[in-house]
Formats: structure tokens, sequence, C-alpha cells
């Protein structure tokens, strides 16, 4: 497993001594063992080495990981450089072209959003080859609703883009007035026109974390 930011490290053992998280390590590693899981497993912490808790400015909530060879690396919507941009991807891209003037970069690669204090987390954090949602149940999201009830006790205001029914299911657990919830449709091909487009979700966190004293995000993904 990938290694994780220090400021992480008290509630990564606090879970490793809950019986919940012994059962999810062990079926993790049965799994590793017996089939072909993604992201690789030293990537699956990925979110939490790329983003202190410290950092954390946004937090937007994916569901398990792509699912086919190569893309996956351990943070939501997030591909590897090399592989071909996904079509909720493309949606985000466009959005963010639409609501900043971004250009739409030829790789998926979101490492940058990360570095800046954007935690990237997929509810689900491992998945098998070829099947989606195949981890669903095994203890990750008991684990992550940890890690936002974490990020919601924050004093230092935070931003929670909440896209898709899924995600928007977390709303309940956000209880600090500091923070903005913000919610859309899913940027999928199925469900972007009834109102994704249009959201205006870049925008609006940036003038809220200049609001509020924080460095706003630089959104533009580079080319490679």
């Amino acid at each position: 497993m990938s290694t994780v930011a220090s400021d992480w490290l008290p509630y990564f053992q606090e879970e490793a001594g809950k019986e919940y998280y012994k059962e999810l390590t062990a079926k993790v590693k049965s799994e590793y063992a017996k089939y072909r899981v993604f992201p690789p497993k030293d990537q699956v912490f990925s979110a939490f080495s790329l983003t202190a808790y410290k950092d954390v400015k946004v937090v937007i909530i994916g569901q398990d990981p792509y699912h086919n060879v190569g893309q996956a690396h351990g943070l939501c919507f997030s591909v590897q450089k090399g592989i071909d941009v996904p079509p909720s991807l493309q949606n985000i891209y466009q959005e963010l072209h639409d609501d900043l003037g971004c250009y739409i970069p030829n790789n998926g690669m979101l490492n940058k959003w990360a570095e800046q204090g954007v935690l990237l987390l997929n509810t689900v954090l491992t998945v098998r080859a070829h099947e989606a949602n195949s981890h669903r149940g095994f203890g990750w999201e008991r684990f992550t609703d940890r890690v936002i009830e974490l990020v919601d006790a924050k004093e230092e205001p935070v931003v929670f883009l909440l896209w898709g029914a899924p995600a928007q299911k977390k709303e309940a657990m956000l209880h600090n007035p500091n923070h903005l919830v913000l919610k859309a449709p899913h940027p999928s091909p199925l469900s972007a026109y009834r109102g994704f487009f249009g959201c205006r979700h870049f925008s609006k966190t940036n003038e809220f974390l200049a609001s509020h004293g924080q460095t706003p995000i630089d959104w533009q993904i580079e080319n490679i």
C-alpha cells in the first residue's frame, strides 16, 4: 500500500486497530493475490499521499476506481498518463472550459489538483479488473466516511463538490457551517446535460476560497 502524508497517520493507525479494517485488509489482500485489482497496490492511498489533511481545501467524491487496465492510480476521476481521458473527465474538462476558460488538455492526470489541496476521494478504493463495484461492501465505505467526517471537522473552510446521487448522500454527514457544499448531477454522459454543464462549480469554489483568505485552485491541467 502507498504511503500517506504524516498528518493522516494518526487516523490510519486508529482505523487499523478496528475489526472492520482488519477484515477489509484481509479481503483486499486476498483479492490482489487471486485477481487483477486496480489501482496498483502502491497507489491505493495516493489521495492521502498527495493531499495532506492540513492542506485539504476541496473534496471531490467519486465511487470506485476505474476498472480497465492502466487507468486507476488512486485519485477519483483521474487516469494515468498515456491513457485516454474517460468520458466523465472529458465532461469535467468541458465545464472547466466553459466556466473558467481552461483549455482542454490531452491527458487525464489530476495530480496537480491533489497537490493544491483537492482531495480526490473515491468512496471505495479498490476494484477487481473489469468488474465495476466489485469491492463494494468490503469496508472501504466505512473508512472513507470517517475521512469525510474528519475533513468536515476542519476549522478552515472546505468546499465539497457532490456530483451525482451517491456522492450527494454524503451531505448528511456534513454539519460544519464553515464549509460550502455544492451539488450537481454526475458528469457522466448519461447525466451531464441534466445540470452538470453550467453548474460553474469551479469558479464558485475559487470565489468561496478567495473570500475566506484561501488561495484559489489553479484548475488548468497542462498538456503533456
